[in-house]
Order: structure tokens, then C-alpha cells, then sequence
């Protein structure tokens, strides 16, 4: 299942925003996230709002979700500008899921075409979907790159199949190569996602899964650790014994040797969990959010953030399609972020990127503690000395939250 929404205040009807949204207005850029809550199956260990066909229930369709999601557009538009924003072109536009290639890649052009019809899209803006490597084809991906999108990003996982099948995941490992190729000859930038720690994965799996990756010559890869939660098939399974997840040497040795492998072969860490070639093939929208910039969450279950309010959208697909088509915002909850909270956010996302944080933008007691964790190997001395900015060293990377609740204070 899904995880449970966030606690907050209830949401205007009309998603009408406070006056403070307008302060920095001007130095924040504009992102757009769309959300497509659709699978063909749901695999065990994901609790992400998705749903697939026979989950959807009466009043909702995938055939007539692209229509709802640009009537929430159109309802943004009207938003962000009776707030008085200043007109802001679209710098990223993301969509996800879910997986969003179920759709026909006329919709997917048609949701793009609202977003740049309402906002406009900035010189070079970068225009992502994620994808199944078995939901796509040369043409659906010549279609998507005719229509606007720039870059696609592919849920590889694993190479090994015991690996995907512990997974869940559908598609044929040996189809990684034919699918980066069809995007390459598209004109779209591909981007893989991996993930290790599964349980029954062995060290030699994982290299194999990296190896992969890597043959395909892409110039972006992510690899994050397997997190099971709570509610999710694959932790009933661990539950009961059926499943043993790794310990935490397991998940450090795995993270070192992504590390050892893709900055062997010219990928660079950018964020804790990301690599690219250069800085141009960084995702963009993703440093979006890690640097605090504005966005707006198209979807079910979708989260926005601008100029310091944070909002989230009614969970399913029926009731989202019901109050966009009463002319009711589908914000069913927000919060505005205090100081303090901000503060705490700017701490957590920005040690996690390569480019650190300022110590100067550190408090006084923040920046006293970092002396001990350069002295722990924690953090870069020489960036911390020469350069005056806090960076995260390989053992800090496996050990981001220590360091954030370090400098937060959490441990005194």
C-alpha cells in the first residue's frame, strides 16, 4: 500500500496561496513534476502511489488520465498567477511514477504541451519520463523525443534475473542494451536506475548489475539502497522469514564498489546516490529539489513546493479526477515551513550534494562540530579549510544522516 499522507492544515478548495510565496520569488527557478499512477503490476517492494488496472475502480481511467492531469495544469496556471508570481518558463519537467510509459507517448506529449502552454519552457530545458525497459519501443521514444522530452530515465534494478525476480520486475535484463540504444537513436539522454541490497544479492551480483550499466556507455546512473517498508508486500515476506535483508557492511560494501566502478569509468558523484559524466548530464530536475527551488506536483498523491509551502494532493486517482472536474483544487493538505524547519531541510539536502554547503551558511554551534567530523573522516578538511565549504567524504557519504544529525544538534 501506499504510504499514508503527511499531517497538515486542510487545503483551500481553490489551492489559493499566501502573500509570503512572493518573497525571492525571482531567485527561485520553476520545475514541474507529473505524476502518472499507473502500473501494469505492482512490485513488491515499492510504496510509491501507484495503481494498477484492476486497483483503479469505477471513475477513473488511464485512458482519460492525460485530460485530468492538464486540467490541474490549467488550474496551477490560475493559481501561481492571482498569488501575483512573477511568469517563470519551466527550467525542468519530470514524469513519473508509477510508470509512466503505460500511457501512449501522445499523451505523455499532450501533458508536456499543457505544461508549455501555461508556463513556457526556458532555453534548454531538460524534459524527462522515467520508463520500463519493456514499455517502450523505437517509436513510442522517437514519438516522446519529437514531442519535447530530452531525456529518459530507465528502471533497470539489476542485471541478474534471480535479482529482478526477488523484485518483481517484469522485463528481461537483456533488453537494457536494445533500449538505451533506441533512446540514444532518438536523440533523448538516458539515465539508468539501479538498486542494490536485495535480499539473496551477493557482491558478484551487484558488480554484474554495475558492469551492465555501465556497457551501455550511459552518461548518468543512479543506485540507491533497498529501503522496505512498512506495508509493502516484500516486508510481509522478511516478516515471515521468506526474505532476508542485508546488514549494513552489505549496503556499505555495495555503495563503495558503485562508487569504485562509476568513477572508474568517468561518472562522477554529484549526490549521494547519483553519478553523471559531466555537470550538463546531472538531473537537473532533481538538483531542483535538492536546492530548494519551486515546483508544482501534477498527479494523485502528488507534492508541490513554492516559495516555502508545501502542499500534497488527494491520493487516488477517482477522487483527484472528481474535484478537478467540480473545479476544486486536488490539495488536500499543506503546511507553510517555519524557519527553523527550513533551515533543518537546507541542512539535510544540501550535505548529500558534491558541491556541499557554505559553512557560512551553517549556525554557530553547527559549525564548531565540524572540526570533529573532518577529525572522524567524516568531511573534506581540505574543502573545509581551502574552500570554506562542508563536503562529505566517501565514509560521510555512507554515513550522511550521522553527519546531519551531528550538525544539527540531534545528539547532545
Amino acid at each position: 500500500m501506499s504510504p499514508a499522507l503527511p499531517d497538515g492544515d486542510e487545503a483551500p478548495l481553490d489551492g489559493s496561496l499566501p502573500a509570503s510565496v512572493l518573497a525571492g520569488a525571482d531567485e527561485r527557478a520553476f520545475a514541474v513534476y507529473l505524476h502518472v499512477p499507473f502500473c501494469t503490476v505492482r512490485c513488491g517492494y515499492c510504496d510509491f502511489n501507484t495503481y494498477t488496472a484492476s486497483e483503479l475502480g469505477g471513475g477513473a481511467s488511464q485512458a482519460s488520465y492525460a485530460d485530468t492531469a492538464v486540467r490541474e495544469v490549467a488550474l496551477a496556471r490560475g493559481v501561481l498567477a492571482t498569488a501575483g508570481l512573477p511568469p517563470r518558463p519551466a527550467s525542468t519537467v519530470f514524469v513519473g511514477g508509477g510508470t509512466p510509459t503505460v500511457l501512449p507517448a501522445d499523451d505523455l506529449v499532450r501533458m508536456l504541451g499543457a505544461v508549455r502552454d501555461s508556463w513556457g519552457l526556458a532555453d534548454g530545458a531538460e524534459v524527462t519520463t522515467e520508463a520500463n525497459p519493456d514499455s517502450v519501443t523505437p517509436q513510442s521514444l522517437a514519438a516522446l523525443a519529437a514531442g519535447g522530452f530530452t531525456r529518459v530515465s530507465f528502471g533497470m534494478q539489476s542485471a541478474v534475473p534471480h535479482v529482478l525476480a526477488t523484485l518483481e520486475r517484469t522485463h528481461d535484463p537483456r533488453r537494457i542494451p536494445d533500449v538505451v540504444r533506441w533512446a540514444r537513436d532518438a536523440g533523448l539522454d538516458v539515465s539508468l536506475d539501479l538498486i542494490y541490497g536485495t535480499p539473496g544479492e551477493s557482491l558478484d551480483d551487484w558488480r554484474t548489475s554495475l558492469e551492465a550499466a555501465l556497457a551501455t556507455g550511459v552518461d548518468h546512473v543512479s543506485a540507491y539502497a533497498l529501503v522496505v517498508e512498512q506495508g509493502t508486500k516484500m516486508a510481509v515476506q522478511v516478516r515471515r522469514g521468506e526474505l532476508e535483508l542485508p546488514d549494513g557492511d552489505d549496503q556499505a560494501a555495495k555503495y563503495e564498489l558503485a562508487d569504485e566502478l562509476l568513477e572508474g569509468a568517468g561518472l562522477h558523484w554529484y549526490e549521494v546516490s547519483n553519478w553523471s559524466r559531466t555537470a550538463g548530464t546531472a538531473s537537473r530536475h532533481n538538483l531542483s529539489y535538492w536546492r530548494g527551488d519551486d515546483w508544482w506536483g501534477i498527479g494523485p498523491g502528488a507534492h508541490s513546493h513554492v516559495g516555502g509551502v508545501r502542499w500534497w494532493n488527494v491520493k487516488h486517482p477517482r477522487a483527484y479526477a472528481t474535484r478537478l472536474e467540480a473545479g476544486h483544487s486536488p490539495a488536500v493538505g499543506r503546511e507553510v515551513v517555519d524557519d527553523e524547519a527550513a533551515a533543518l531541510e537546507r541542512l539535510m539536502l544540501g550535505v548529500r550534494l558534491a558541491e556541499g554547503m557554505p559553512l557560512d551558511a551553517l549556525d554557530d554551534a553547527a559549525r564548531t562540530r565540524v572540526a570533529g567530523l573532518v577529525a572522524d573522516g567524516l568531511v573534506d578538511g581540505r574543502a573545509a579549510l581551502a574552500g570554506r565549504r562542508l563536503v562529505l567524504t566517501l565514509r560521510g557519504r555512507l554515513l550522511a544522516d550521522l553527519v546531519v544529525r551531528a550538525l544539527a544538534g540531534f545528539d547532545d
